[in-house]
């Protein structure tokens, strides 16, 4: 049998689950469903049957994130190609197919969104060999979710007569409520799951004969890649012109090699807080919670905090709340919390894209306080982490060491802080923060000045390569 590759792309924004999803540290970068992250529980389910280390695409803005949530479930990827723009999964693919076969070879690329939830990893397991032989023969395998009800929110794929794999006849957009009744009653239609199982070689070729702008751009990305020791940059401007698509347009609704296979896992894209309740543990009045959560009289809700939330008396109710936004819905009106960022991105307010709390590749910073011309942040760096020598033209620091040991360069000097010890950079002075201990560095910033935005920053040195 061919290899299989596990191929994760990684690069959605996640607008739906917001506030806790943003676009900064999207979904697939929080542990919902699990304790596990989204991405981390994807790889999982698949290692078993992967030949080799995954291939992720992702956004460039994610990229440590990426590959610090992997390193903790024990996997390198063999390539991180990191997306300076979103050109959906089309080109997503194509480069990572041509990342597995530069040496020569020619896996099964077996395509998963890092977002998905599947209840039932066997049946996953049992639907991807099932579907490995007719991949290696050529055809282009997706999975189509057998429909649990006549769902309006996805696509459907209406697959000929028979068992096993079977050809597409068609790809159906999003239906009504009537025609979606009619496509599961029917019993040949499957939802439209967005996976995937194609030999490497094979997806290109197609590529190329269907959409020849796309793949030329593709490859001229990749043949003028950036790399270092763990990622991947396509070029910028090569891939800023490759046609956006998705797989379905660009490639499955025209090839005749378009194969479907049933599965039946307990698939869901979590594609709003509705659907996260749905595949949560409930108890006997259909609610479902994660964190501190006490519901009286409360039926078919769900509620997601970091604070203590008390329901009461609510029917079909989605809570949510965050350090910094508290989201009340009615369960079957969550897919309009998308309109709900929009605005915020309209006024231009940081909630859209940020949280409270900001991963960076050294660690963490947690914005605690502020005022008009002051602001509080809790810093954690990580062991051996480093900030980048940097420098403000509008705000001066004090630095509190709360626990481990700080290195910190100001201006010539380099001094040791530990335990309870402090000191002050003055405005424009240049400063570098490093944690040369074993243990985290919790330290409290106090930034004093006339402006306080994150781009007041000069960097003269980064260890991450960040302008």
């Amino acid at each position: 049998m061919h290899p299989i590759l596990p191929v994760i792309l990684s690069g959605g924004s996640g607008t739906r689950l917001w506030p806790l999803s943003r676009e900064a540290y999207p979904k697939q970068f929080l542990p919902l469903a699990g304790e596990k992250t989204m991405l981390q529980a994807t790889w999982e389910r698949v290692a078993t049957l992967a030949a080799q280390a995954p291939i992720v695409v992702a956004n460039e803005a994610h990229r440590f994130v990426v590959a610090e949530q992997l390193l903790q479930v024990g996997v390198a990827p063999q390539a991180i190609l990191l997306e300076p723009v979103g050109r959906n999964t089309a080109p997503a693919i194509a480069v990572a197919a041509l990342e597995a076969t530069a040496t020569g070879d020619d896996p099964l690329l077996l395509v998963l969104a890092s977002d998905h939830v599947i209840t039932d990893p066997a049946a996953f397991h049992t639907a991807v060999l099932a579907a490995a032989p007719a991949a290696a023969a050529g055809k282009l395998v997706t999975f189509g979710i057998v429909p649990t009800g006549p769902e309006t929110g996805y696509g459907y794929i209406k697959a000929a007569a028979g068992d096993g794999v079977r050809a597409v006849e068609r790809f159906v957009e999003k239906p009504d409520l009537a025609t979606a009744e009619g496509y599961v009653a029917s019993g040949d239609y499957f939802w439209n799951s967005g996976m995937f199982l194609l030999r490497a070689s094979r997806y290109l070729a197609e590529l190329e004969r269907l959409a020849p702008a796309m793949a030329e751009g593709c490859r001229s990305a990749f043949a003028r890649a950036v790399r270092d020791a763990d990622f991947t940059r396509l070029d910028s401007a090569a891939f800023a012109a490759v046609p956006s698509d998705s797989i379905d347009y660009a490639v499955m609704e025209k090839t005749a090699d378009a194969v479907v296979i049933g599965l039946d896992a307990g698939w869901s894209d979590v594609g709003s807080w509705s659907a996260l309740r749905d595949v949560s543990v409930r108890d006997a009045n259909g609610n479902a919670s994660r964190g501190d959560v006490i519901a009286i009289d409360c039926h078919n809700s769900y509620a997601y905090g970091e604070h203590l939330i008390a329901m009461v008396g609510l029917d079909n109710v989605i809570v949510v709340e965050t350090e910094d936004a508290v989201l009340v819905a009615h369960a079957d009106k969550v897919q309009q919390v998308k309109e709900v960022v929009a605005r915020l991105k309209a006024e231009g307010r940081p909630e859209a894209t940020w949280h409270r709390k900001v991963y960076r590749p050294w660690g963490a910073y947690d914005s605690i306080d502020q005022g008009e011309r002051f602001q509080v942040k809790r810093i954690t760096v990580k062991p051996g982490g480093t900030l980048s020598l940097q420098m403000h033209h509008h705000r001066a620091e004090h630095w509190i060491v709360v626990s481990g040991t700080a290195e910190v360069t100001r201006g010539e000097e380099v001094i040791l802080l530990a335990e309870n010890q402090s000191t002050y950079i003055p405005l424009g002075v240049t400063h570098r923060l490093r944690n040369p201990g074993k243990l985290p560095l919790e330290l409290i910033e106090v930034q004093s000045g006339s402006y306080l935005g994150e781009d007041d920053i000069v960097r003269f040195e980064d260890t991450y390569g960040r302008a």
